[in-house]
Order: structure tokens, then sequence, then C-alpha cells
């Protein structure tokens, strides 16, 4: 959410001809999360120069303790002092760095000895602020004082209007009424009117003094100061403003349905849900210890961190993720079960796409390992291929590999269990029905094994997979066949079943690239002839290069009439389809027969990638370098991997109410927007997902998506290709 404060340097050709741009990894801020709940309807907070946090609640003084990114806080008494604990405090502001209270007849401090201790007016003090000379302004809502030297000298009934807050800034106190903002001094002490209107909620300055920015029920306004000139802005994601404050170079506002702060160049960054905040009903803002911002809900705390990190750092943090609670017998799984969404609570699932996931994993690592040599990539990619050769073994099928594996015993619990077979070892149980997003993430896998990693076992192991792979399938005429002798629902490559589709339906287009794909990479590492004869009577014979080389442009709905099977896979884009012609593409690119076809594969593909640019998916992009191109919008793919939230949990998320964001008609490919918001502002997606997609709202925090196949393996992919810097 730090929207590219992204001293992203990129070079361009220097005079070189087809250079590809490189992004050097200096720091960008990453945004993160720290939540503490509370049921006591917090209604104050502030934080001293010491980065001590006191929250002000109907039950008294509290302090957050206990609260890490992804284990949340809570509140507990505060009893640092003991003289005060008793007391009834009704307010709090921060003055001179130092925290400042009242109760029911003074304000006092702990700060400067504990001298401060002035006699209020009024009983009940709610509101208040001080002057850098301890000179406050004091109201209960009703009522408003001016203190000076601990002396009143004014004091006025505002019942009919009340007082909704009291600003101090450079030499003024400045008051919020629902009809105004007003401002005296002490050398002229009676409110004076700034700017009136009406159902005015809340308020802060600028930095420099010079605009205030107000809340309404209906958007805010900037007035300015020198001028007297005034903007409303309504094109923010909830107009309805609860609080308002000024932080750095951001304003920050709070509403019913969470908060939004904006960037001095507009930029608006959205924090709703969970995944940010204890609960969306804002209620106050305010800045919080190092660099952090404090927002109050009516459920607790929010405290939003921003850290320096560089993609290299990130890398490392989703590695420890990764590798402490999503690895699965050697498969990228996903955590689910949780409770409240709390990591320590939940289980690894199974999956219908373990290999898929742990295939991109896995490639991931292989990238990394052929980029730093690390160890513990190798290590990693040893672990994973063990799971994967396993798929394999585990069921009597010759070259038939499992959708996934698990121990016997518990089928009745595990996803589609009419799915899972009985293995001839009695302690396991393996899962048949493979398709053909499975097939394609291995021979990717396989290709990329058997190329970048120098272990002779490794890749050796890569290479007689896929082998074994790839005879099944051509044995099998074109067909993935389980268990029963049946193929598969979609393990179908067959000329029939594949030219049986209408050109404008992607199926014909996809599995005629991905097939393509498969037997030149087992062709490329094998020398087997029977690969590359196939791939060539598929190619010329069979019109699969026509089918794969058709526009993106021609793909749509199936023509009334047609085959009704054919118009349930057209009824939309199906972003699954992306995933598997992408994975596809490092063997249908990279292990090109000859020259000629590697020249209209490379068309293909950045046509492909031109559909997908609005999406701004890291990975496409790099797929789209992949080809040499020197447009494959590195500037987003950075985007993508800076954006993108440290907490893969999968919290509710809205944003369909947003008054920000540019809505679209419907269309095929199921674009809502006419710009993808930030991966930190929607679902947490893998990339067989739409990033169009605006809400979640089943299963709040139920799930963490492992970053093994979301994040590292695009991450790793730029910095093997070389345009990310290490």
């Amino acid at each position: 959410m730090n929207r590219l404060i992204f001293i992203a340097f990129i070079l361009f050709s220097a005079g070189v001809s087809g250079q590809q741009p490189v992004h050097y990894d200096t720091p960008f801020m990453q945004d993160y999360s720290v939540k503490y709940y509370s049921s006591e309807s917090p209604e104050k907070i502030g934080s001293d120069r010491n980065g001590s946090i006191r929250i002000l609640t109907r039950s008294g003084l509290q302090q957050p303790v206990n609260g890490h990114f992804l284990y949340p806080g809570s509140f507990i008494r505060d009893n640092f002092y003991r003289t005060a604990a008793q007391k009834k405090t009704g307010a709090l502001a921060l003055v001179n760095g130092q925290l400042v209270f009242a109760d029911e007849t003074h304000l006092f401090s702990q700060a400067w000895a504990g001298s401060l201790f002035i006699k209020t007016p009024f009983p009940k003090v709610s509101l208040m602020a001080g002057d850098e000379q301890l000179n406050f302004m004091v109201s209960d809502g009703r009522q408003l004082a001016l203190l000076r030297d601990s002396r009143v000298i004014f004091n006025e009934s505002h019942s009919a209007d009340p007082v909704l807050d009291i600003r101090y800034h450079n030499g003024y106190f400045w008051v919020l009424k629902k009809t105004g903002v007003f401002r005296c001094s002490l050398a002229t002490p009676r409110l004076t009117a700034v700017v009136q209107g009406r159902q005015f909620t809340a308020f802060d300055l600028s930095a420099n003094g010079q605009t205030l920015l107000i809340g309404t029920s209906d958007g805010y306004l900037e007035y300015d100061l020198l001028s007297g000139r005034s903007e409303t802005r309504t094109r923010v994601p909830v107009t309805e403003i609860t609080a308002v404050k000024v932080i750095g170079d951001k304003a920050w506002f709070g509403t019913p349905q969470g908060a939004f702060s904006v960037q001095s160049d507009g930029t608006i960054n959205y924090y709703y849900g969970e995944r940010w905040l204890p609960s969306n009903d804002v209620t106050r803002i305010e800045k919080g210890p190092e660099n952090s911002v404090l927002i109050l809900t009516g459920k607790g705390l929010g405290q939003i961190h921003f850290k320096p990190m560089t993609l290299a750092e990130k890398a490392d943090f989703f590695d420890r993720q990764v590798r402490s609670r999503h690895i699965r017998n050697g498969f990228n799984a996903t955590l689910t079960g949780m409770e409240k969404g709390d990591p320590a609570t939940g289980y690894l699932s199974d999956s219908d796409n373990d290999g898929l996931w742990t295939s991109m994993y896995l490639a991931g690592e292989a990238f990394r390992y052929s980029v730093t040599g690390s160890q513990q990539a190798l290590e990693n990619c040893r672990e994973s291929l063990d799971a994967m050769e396993r798929l394999y073994s585990i069921n009597p099928v010759p070259g038939f590999p499992a959708r996934s594996f698990e121990r016997s015993g518990y089928i009745r619990v595990l996803a589609d269990p009419n799915r899972w077979q009985n293995a001839a070892d009695p302690e396991w149980s393996w899962k048949s029905t493979t398709s053909s997003d499975e097939a394609i993430g291995h021979m990717f896998v396989f290709g990329v094994l058997a190329e970048l990693v120098n272990d002779p076992g490794i890749r050796g192991k890569a290479i007689l997979l896929m082998d074994t792979l790839m005879s099944h399938i051509l044995k099998n005429d074109l067909y993935l066949v389980d268990y029963d002798g049946k193929p598969t629902l979609w393990g179908k490559w067959n000329p029939s079943y594949v030219n049986g589709f209408p050109e404008n339906v992607g199926d014909r287009k996809l599995n005629s690239s991905n097939i393509t794909a498969m037997l030149q990479t087992a062709y490329h590492f094998t020398g087997k002839e029977k690969y590359r004869a196939k791939a060539l009577e598929l190619l010329y014979r069979h019109g699969y290069l026509d089918n794969l080389m058709r526009p993106m442009k021609t793909i749509g709905v199936t023509p009334e009439g047609g085959d009704s099977y054919a118009q349930m896979l057209s009824e939309a884009w199906n972003h699954s389809d992306d995933e598997m012609y992408f994975l596809g593409y490092w063997g249908l690119f990279r292990y090109a027969l000859n020259d000629t076809l590697k020249a209209a594969y490379r068309e293909s593909i950045l046509d492909h990638w031109e559909a997908e640019r609005p999406e701004k998916d890291g990975l496409w992009n790099f797929f789209a370098a992949l080809t040499g191109s020197r447009q494959f919008d590195l500037e987003n793919a950075i985007w993508y991997l800076q954006e993108h939230p440290l907490d893969l949990i999968q919290w509710e998320v809205r944003n369909s109410h947003r008054k920000d964001i540019e809505k679209i008609p419907d269309n095929f490919r199921r674009q809502t927007l006419k710009t993808v918001l930030p991966p930190d502002e929607r679902p947490v997606q893998r990339h067989n997902a739409n990033m169009f997609i605006l809400e979640k709202e089943k299963g709040n925090g139920v799930s963490e998506l492992s970053a093994g196949d979301i994040w590292l393996l695009p991450y790793w992919m730029g910095r093997y290709l070389g345009v990310i810097s290490p």
C-alpha cells in the first residue's frame, strides 16, 4: 500500500540494441498491521515521545500489549502510575510530545516531574488541546474554556451547537463544530469563524498550517487559509468521514468502512477489514511510535507500521512464511481451519492442485538456486521434487501423476472424498482425476530443474519424470488415463477433442499450446525422436500451430446453437487458463524446435500478454520478458511485488462500495474496473484468479495462502532473467 514509494531506478538501453530494463532493488516502504482487540469501546488514543501508547476507554486508561504481526494483542488496564490508576480520566491530549490527561477535576501529566496540575473550569472534560507553554483549551462538548497560566480567560456555553474537537496549531486553538471551524489565540481570546458549513464531523490542519482538512458526511473539504478557497473531495473510498489526521506527507481519514490515506500527489491507499483493522468503524487516528499510524476502531486498535524493505528482504520474509507453515509432505500447501486468523490454530490442507502449486514454488526455488547458489534452495528443491516423484509412484498407473497423497484413514475429511483411492501401501491414499493444469505445471518445473539445477540427482530425476509423464500421454493417444482406464475430464490433447471445439473457444488454443510445449520440453531433454515427431505432426498436420497462433481477441463466447460443452467452457474468460498458458510458455518458447517456430511463439506469447496487461500480474510480465521483449511492464511487475501484503490470510475484503474506483460494464474477461486495485486492497489470490475481483465475503480469517507460488516464483524468475537486481 506504499503505492510505489518505489524509488525504482530503471535502466533502459544505453545504446545497446535490445537491452531490457532492470529494476535496481532499493528500499520501499512496506506496510503491515499489528492489531489489538478490545471490548472496552475505545474513545481516544495517544502516543508520547517515548513510544508509550495510552487508550482512553469507557473503563478508564488502558494500554495495548502482546501484539505482533499476525498474532493480535489486547488492552489491559494502565497501572504504571498507581496514583493515577484510580482516576476517572475523561480526556487525553499530546502536548510537546507528552501525554496530558483530564479527570473530573484537573488536568495532569506524569511528565515535567508531575508539576502540571490545573483545575478544570467544569467537570467531565472530554476534549482538550495545549500549546508549547502549557496553556489549554478544554471542553465537555457543551462548554468551552481557555486556560492561560492555569487561569480561565474565557468560558462559553455551546450547548446549541456542541464542540466536536479541539486542535492546537501554530499559535491558534482550533475548534470544530458541526456548523464550522473556529479559532482563537491567547492574544485574542474569542472564537472567530474560519469556515462555515454543515455536517462537519472531524478535522485537522496540514503540516504547514495553510490548509484545513474538514471531514463531512459527504467527503472532505480542503480549505486554503491564505486564499479562502475551498474544494470538496468526494472521489474517495468512503465519503462519510469520522476522523481526520495529517501525519507526515499523508492525510488520513477514518470512516464507518475502514480508513484511507491521501498522499500529496493524490494517491489513495485504502485499509479495510481485519487485514488491517480489528473492525471497520474507525473513530480516531493518531501518529504512532516508530513511523506507525494508530487507527482506533470500535473493537480495538490497528497499528499500521511502515518499514523500509527491499524486494530481497521481502523474499526472505516470505521464504520463512513458506518453510515454517506451508510445507506438507514436501508440497506447497495452504494453511486452513484457522480460528479468527490465528496461524497457530490451522492445519495444512490437501488440494486438487498440490502438484501445480508445488511446481510453481519449486520452480521459484530452482531460479533462486541458479541465481544465488543457495544450498537451502537446493535442499528445498530436493524435498519438493521427492513429493512430485511420489505422485507417480503412489498410484498403480504407469506414468500417471496423482493429484495428491495423504496418510490413509482420512479420506472422509479430505477435499473431494470421492476422488481418493487407497494405495497399495495400506498407510497411504492418493487422489485421482488429474487434470491438464497439473500436467503443464509438472512439465514446466521439470524443464526448469533440468536446465538450471546442476545437481545430477535432481536433474536426472526431473528428466526421468518428464519422460515418464509424456510416455504415458503418447501411449494413451494424447490422453491422461486414470486408474479406471478412462481419460480424466481435462487431461485431453487428442486432435479429435481439441479440434472439436469452435475456433473461438479458448480450450482449442490452450490445449494446442500446452501439448506443444510439453512435447518440445521432453524432446529437448531426452532427445527421443517420438516427442519431436508428435509435436510436428500436431503443429502441421492437425493445425495446432494455427490454433496456438490464433489472436486472443478472437477468443469469446460460443455462438448460439453451438455445442453445449463448448458453450459452458466459453461463458467467460477462464483465468486458470491464463496460468496454464504462461507456465507452458517456458517450454514453448525456450525449447522451440527451430528459430522459425520460436519467432512465431514469441508473437503468440506477446499477443496474450497484451490482453493480460490490465491485470498487472508480475508473473505474466516476467514471462513476457522471457521472450527478450524490451516492453514487458517492468514497473507494473515491481508494483505487484512491492504492493503485495505481507499478510496472506484470506480476510473479508469489500471494494464495490468505493466511490474512488471506476467500474466498467460487464464483459467477457470479467474485468470490473478501469484500473486494477493494488494487491493489498483486494482479496489474496493465486495467479489463476481474476485480479479484478472486488470482494471476498466468506471464510474471514480461516485460511492463509502460501507465498511460494504467489510471490516467490515471480520474484525469483525476475532475478533469474536479470530484470531485478540483487
